[in-house]
């Protein structure tokens, strides 16, 4: 199992673990548009964002976008923000997604960040108990506000 940076060859499968939660859908079955190549790129491009997959030989098992964000609260260090956590839908239950969280965890402890923190749907139930399990604490209620072009 390698833990790494996605590359562009990564992007079908990214997007068909992102396409689909509840069943595994074939890298080859997914369109990668225009405005999914410009955000990857932008993505490779932005050193405060990377998308990192979890392979294994050519499969890629897992994924997630860390963000770091400065601010001058936590003592002026960076938070990572966690964002599109996925794990293939065959392949949960195995520990996958607690190694993946670790790893990224371990990531931003590396670059000095100062916590992590990460939404969820308010109906994701199994995955609140998940990041409940892995030590993340319930500290605050978020929003949102969708702007449509």
């Amino acid at each position: 199992m390698i833990f790494r940076t996605a590359t562009r060859q990564d992007l079908p499968a990214v997007l068909a673990l992102l396409a689909d939660e509840e069943r595994v859908v074939d890298p080859a079955s997914v369109l990668v548009g225009e405005a999914h190549e410009r955000a990857f790129a932008d993505i490779e491009a932005d050193p405060r964002n990377e998308m990192l997959v979890l392979v294994d030989g050519e499969a890629v098992l897992g994924c997630l976008q860390l963000t770091y964000i400065p601010g001058l609260g936590q003592g002026g260090r960076e938070r990572a923000l966690v964002e599109a956590v996925r794990i293939r839908a065959d392949r949960r239950g195995g520990g996958l997604g607690a190694e993946l969280m670790r790893l990224a965890a371990e990531r931003a402890r590396a670059r000095g960040c100062g916590l992590v923190q990460l939404t969820s749907g308010k109906r994701r139930s199994a995955a609140h108990r998940f990041y409940e399990r892995l030590g993340y604490a319930r500290s605050h209620e978020g929003f949102k506000l969708r702007l449509e072009p």
